[in-house]
């Protein structure tokens, strides 16, 4: 199913403006204006100048009798509309399929690609985070077509709206006319026939609207509603390395798919062994014959040029494909590509067949298959409280030391947390001697510590203020347990001499 986001900035322009001239933005509000053929117009106006009643194609001189110290300034469209194309290839990194949405707005087709954030709802936190950090004003809303999309976003009644799939027609039916992209003179004779909402017009007959209004109404209301499909072209980075293949008959087989991806692939992999790089992510686009995109987008973990390896994981991904009538072109593009690590003359993927190579190669399949998220290793960290001593750390980012920062032996299974037993029996030493588990009395044949680990004063949490002493004790029957006492036997703060079962060997 595909899903669209629209990103809306209500205050494009005022905000470009701040960000190229910070120096010029001071006073009571700011509005830049344009010229309609007669007299200047505001152009767009910021939230203060909103509030005073401001709004775009008032007449400048009108909304400077609202604010009498308004700042004002020439805007330029098509600097703007630069902008926002540079903005549009900026998103890329959350989807292969991003489109400026002029004059306010951003296309992305996540078809595919929220479950590597974690879901929908996270995807969508991330994306205002981003955003809003870079100084941006916006709002977002997610459905299963552009026209949907951009309808909500702007005329929605929450910040971030997210339509549930095939939940389009509900979720427009309250928004007004106006919504459906209509010029002004169609959304009036609209109104003054009473259709006020999307809703009256789904429900009423087409032809005499279709008589009275043009095709573009009833186009409008079917693109958005998904019966007429709105294609969506992506922006396309200059630098990014690409290779494309038009068919001179439309295909649809997984296998014919697999044959083109294979020759794309090839082409792509020479590009980046003479170049010394290796892509990091890649983006398949299949063109429909009726226009729409099948975007597929694969990464992985280290710059990869090796031919076999990106076709293996394009190949995986031909069952999220949706042939329809036929594809004619299919599009593949480097988005992302480093620098090849190298060890003498190999790269990381070439060190042999049951080495890092293939490590490397599952770590691909699983991040594309199930999302990066999802996909970690364990790194040392500098503590000395063992459930403190490994962090989870994403499988792209390089390794970490994998030396143990312990002298002593570790379990190679720890409890969280750790359980608490009863003693019964202790040596003069304090080792353990007998003890009961489980609801099972275990004796103990031999005991190895105490190994004193001091609690890490320095953290806010008092759990890691006391110190604790380990033994390995081993039963009569074989089995091997690591047991420590909370506190040193001398300190009252640093435990009460309770007892815990922390692993099993």
């Amino acid at each position: 199913m595909r899903r669209i986001l629209s990103i809306w900035l209500p205050l494009w322009h005022t905000d470009l403006w701040r960000r190229r001239h910070p120096q010029e933005t001071r006073g009571a509000g700011l509005v830049l204006h344009e010229h309609d053929g007669r007299r200047p117009v505001v152009m767009a106006a910021d939230l203060i100048a909103r509030q005073a009643g401001i709004r775009p194609g008032m007449a400048l001189a009108h909304a400077r009798s609202l604010i009498a110290d308004l700042a004002t300034f020439e805007g330029n469209r098509k600097e703007d509309e630069a902008a926002l194309e540079r903005l549009a290839a900026w998103c890329l990194w959350l989807c292969l399929l991003t489109s400026a949405d002029p004059p306010d707005g951003v296309w992305c087709d996540t078809s595919g690609c929220a479950h590597l954030y974690g879901g929908e709802d996270a995807m969508l936190e991330v994306v205002r985070e981003r955003l809003e950090a870079l100084g941006y004003h916006i709002r977002l809303a997610l459905a299963d077509t552009p026209g949907a999309a951009h309808a909500l976003a702007r005329f929605g009644r929450k910040r971030d709206t997210l339509v549930p799939s095939r939940g389009t027609a509900a979720a427009l039916d309250p928004l007004p006319v106006a919504a459906l992209r209509l010029p002004t003179e169609t959304c009036e004779g609209l109104i003054r026939l009473g259709f006020t909402r999307i809703g009256d017009l789904r429900r009423t007959a087409r032809a005499p609207l279709t008589r009275r209004f043009g095709d573009l109404l009833m186009r409008r209301l079917d693109e958005a509603l998904g019966v007429r499909p709105e294609p969506i072209r992506p922006v396309i980075p200059l630098e990014a390395i690409r290779a494309q293949r038009q068919m001179v008959e439309p295909i649809g087989t997984a296998e014919a798919l697999a044959v083109v991806i294979a020759e794309l692939v090839d082409e792509i992999s020479e590009i980046l062994r003479q170049r010394g790089q290796g892509a990091r992510q890649l983006d398949l686009v299949c063109e429909r014959v009726d226009g729409t995109l099948q975007p597929v987008r694969v990464g992985t973990a280290s710059p990869v040029d090796q031919p076999a390896h990106l076709r293996r994981l394009l190949q995986e991904r031909i069952a999220v494909i949706e042939p329809g009538f036929g594809i004619e072109v299919m599009t593949l593009t480097v988005s992302h590509h480093e620098a090849r690590q190298t060890t003498g003359d190999q790269t990381v993927l070439e060190r042999g067949q049951n080495g890092d190579g293939d490590l490397a190669c599952l770590v691909d399949r699983l991040c594309n298959r199930v999302g990066a998220s999802r996909v970690f290793c364990l790194t040392p960290r500098a503590s000395q409280i063992p459930e403190r001593a490994q962090a989870q750390s994403p499988v792209t980012q390089d390794a970490a030391d994998p030396t143990s920062t312990f002298s002593f032996v570790r379990p190679i299974r720890l409890l969280d947390p750790p359980k608490p037993l009863r003693v019964e029996a202790e040596a003069e030493s304090g080792a353990p001697q007998r003890f009961v588990w489980d609801g099972r009395t275990h004796r103990v044949r031999g005991a190895d510590g105490p190994e004193r680990i001091q609690g890490e004063w320095w953290l806010s949490d008092s759990e890691f203020h006391a110190a604790r002493d380990y033994w390995i004790a081993e039963t009569e029957h074989g089995e091997r347990f690591w047991l420590y006492r909370q506190g040193d036997g001398t300190h009252s703060w640093t435990g009460d001499g309770a007892w815990f079962l922390h692993g099993l060997f």
